[in-house]
Formats: structure tokens, sequence, C-alpha cells
């Protein structure tokens, strides 16, 4: 596939003649292992690409730890020493006050690579009958509040889904989902209560995330095989995880249509399934001269060799994003342009590339 990319005169300068930090015969670059953190969605995804990187590669083998991805944007942010990780996964975009803390302690440039798509499954025991469910049931089964018969917002009532509505079964609401450091739960709130809740008469319009704590809600940390484990014990309850954990362990677990849409990646990609986001990792770009192999892993993660349509992540669940913005992104990744705030918001891979006019034949 070819690549085009139509960059400012300025920006490619910058590019050329700055940012690339990769370590030269000059720098001596720090022998330690690439030390990566965030993310449980994303790290089966790092892991394979740090396992190909330690066997192919002269480079000591990636060490990745699964602390959520409010965890790891702590961590990586908490500073620019090399006591810090030099990347952080992440199932959903970096939040404004992250980057400014780490702006703070520090940390100055940073660029966000975003690898391809997942879905938010909501699943259950395979053996259990399918289920459809709107996204509106769902949020007002795990909101803290739902409007009663006058339209006041009171402690959610609901202990079963038939309570929410007749058509529902006769079942007990018990929902297996991430906890708050995870960009999963922050995910599942964004699209799911945010998007749904707007629209039921009682919420105002207003973003309502608050999810319900009297233990019909379970967090069940940040390892997404608990939540598989727990579902397969438990034929009443769902779980709230990534889609590749689902394609995974199809013989045990089977997704809930949302809305009539199935979590495939077809309908991931589309957008058309409603609980679908981005995935990210985010790199700090001052340890790419100090880190052996650093800029390397970087590149590896972004070939097409592992997030292309045909490539190796897409065998273990990773949707591959459309052609011209997976050219867009690696080519933002690889001239390592940083991120920055505008109006409010972080910079984004779809305005680099409606900017650039990067394209894909």
């Amino acid at each position: 596939m070819k690549t085009r990319l139509m960059l400012s005169f300025a920006l490619a300068v910058a590019l050329i003649s700055g940012s690339l930090l990769t370590p030269t015969k000059a720098q001596a670059a720090d022998k330690r292992p690439i030390r990566i953190v965030g993310s449980s969605t994303v790290y089966p995804f790092s892991s394979y690409v740090a396992e190909i990187f330690g066997k192919t590669t002269r480079y000591r083998t990636p060490v990745i730890e699964s602390t959520g991805s409010g965890g790891g944007h702590k961590l990586f942010g908490a500073g620019a020493g090399l006591n810090t990780p030099d990347i952080t996964n992440s199932s959903r975009k970096m939040k404004v006050s992250e980057f400014e803390r780490a702006q703070a302690n520090g940390v100055k440039r940073i660029t966000e690579a975003v690898i391809g798509y997942d879905g938010i499954a909501f699943a259950q025991s395979a053996s259990n009958t399918p289920a459809d469910i709107k996204l509106a049931h769902i949020a007002l089964a795990v909101a803290a509040e739902v409007p009663d018969a006058s339209g006041k917002l009171v402690p959610n009532p609901y202990k079963k889904w038939s309570d929410i509505d007749p058509s529902l079964p006769n079942r007990p609401i018990r929902v297996y989902g991430p906890p708050t450091t995870s960009g999963t739960r922050d995910a599942f709130e964004e699209l799911c209560l945010e998007a749904a809740t707007k629209k039921i008469e009682g919420y105002k319009g207003e973003k309502y995330s608050k999810i319900r704590q009297d233990g019909l809600w379970v967090d069940s940390g940040e390892n997404d095989n608990l939540i598989v484990q727990k579902l397969t014990q438990d034929k009443d309850g769902f779980g709230v995880f990534g889609y590749s954990f689902l394609e995974e362990n199809r013989d045990k677990l089977q997704g809930a249509k949302v809305d009539g849409i199935s979590p495939t990646p077809e309908t991931i990609s589309a957008g058309s399934y409603p609980l679908s986001r981005s995935l990210f990792f985010y790199i700090k770009a001052s340890h790419l001269s100090k880190v052996d192999g650093m800029y390397d892993f970087v590149k590896a993660f972004m070939s097409e060799k592992m997030i292309g349509p045909k490539g190796e992540l897409s065998k273990i669940g990773l949707v591959p994003l459309p052609d011209h913005l997976r050219a867009a992104s690696r080519a933002r990744v690889l001239q390592l342009v940083p991120l920055q705030v505008k109006d409010g918001e972080l910079s984004t891979l779809e305005d680099f590339a409606k900017k650039y006019k990067v394209t894909s034949e």
C-alpha cells in the first residue's frame, strides 16, 4: 500500500531536524527494557508486539504492566525521569487533565498512537438464550439513579431486568465490569450511560455517568479474564469488557446485540455497534534517545504487519482503522507529532489527517 502525506514545509523541517529522537552513536541509550503500563484491553496487543520484538531484534523484550488506563496515565505523567514509564496503553483518549498534569511534571512532548478500534462487549454465558438489549435498558440497569414516575431521579430500585421493561427476562440484574481506574469503564460510561441518558426524560439532557454501588454492578478488577471466568460460573450475569476477550472466548461466551447490532469487526469498524471505541498508546518523546530500541518498538507496533487488515493483531481481536486513518496514524506517530491542547480539547488523529491531507492508495 502506497501512502501519500502532504505536510507543511515548516512542520516537515521541524520533524526531520529535531523531533526524531532515536539514539545515535553519540547518545548512549539506557540498556533497561522498554517499560509500558496501562490498559488491560490494549495489553494483549502490546504484549504480542513486545514478544515478537524481543525474539526478532537485538533488543530486550519490553516489560508490560496492566494497570488500567487511568493508572497508566498517572504513572506515565508522574515525570520525565527514567524511573517512569516510557509508554502507556489506553483504551480511551488521554484526558486534558492528565495531559496538563504530565506537562506540569516535565513530560513536555507526548505523541498519541491510535492503533485501531475495539468494541465494548456486553456478554453472557454461551449457554444462555441470545440477548438483544437496548442501550437505554443497559443504562437503566446500571445507573445509580433513574427517573421515577414523576420524572424525579431516585436511587435505582431495579433488581431484575423485567423491572425495567416487562419484555425483558425475569432475570436478576448482575453486571461484572471494570473498576474506576479502567479506560473501558470510562468508555462504557460515555458510550452507554451518557449516550443513553441524554435521551431519557428525567435526566434533562445532561451527561449522567454514575454507576450504582448497591452490589448489582460488581467491580471485577483490571484483568478481563476474571470477568470471563465469572460469567462461565454465573448464568444470570452479564460482563463488560473489550471485544478481543469475547473473540478469544467464543466457546464460553456470547455477545448480546445492543440496539439490534451484534459486536463484530465490521460493525465496530463502521461505528454502527453502539459501544465502539478507539484504542491508543502514548509515547514519552524525551525517552526515545535514552531507552534502547524504543523508537524501533513503536515503528514495529505501527507497522502494517501488526495493525493492518491482514496484520497479526487482527487475528487476536484488533479491528483495523480505515486505510486513510491508519496511514495518518502511522505518519503522526513515526514523525512524533506532539499532542496539543486547542480550545480545551486535545488534538485528534482525524484533525491531523484532514489538515495534512493524508491519504492511502
